[in-house]
């Protein structure tokens, strides 16, 4: 998620489920500053990763599933990440 899906509603539903949010926070007040700068650096820049391998995969196969059912859904999104994997593992 970014800054556009940042609500305290969520930040606390997630801390309830024991995830610790990567979302850095919209600067409503100064100590919003102090929030984003307690964000470890390591574990953001793993979230960039994870956003520019879904933007790739995004690119190549598109953003829309067209399957109907949730499940035929899952599947068609494995199968593009399955093919995506197998397309970097033999270009390198």
């Amino acid at each position: 998620a970014d800054r556009g899906y940042d609500s305290q509603p969520l930040r606390e539903t997630l801390r309830d489920m024991g995830i610790r949010p990567l979302v850095k926070h919209r600067i409503f007040a100064p100590y919003d500053h102090a929030h984003n700068a307690r964000i470890e650096d390591d574990l953001y820049n793993q979230r960039s990763m994870t956003e520019t391998v879904n933007s790739s995969v995004k690119r190549s196969y598109g953003s829309a599933v067209r399957a109907r059912e949730w499940y035929r859904e899952f599947r068609e999104v494995v199968l593009m990440c399955l093919v995506y994997n197998i397309k970097q593992y033999v270009t390198r």
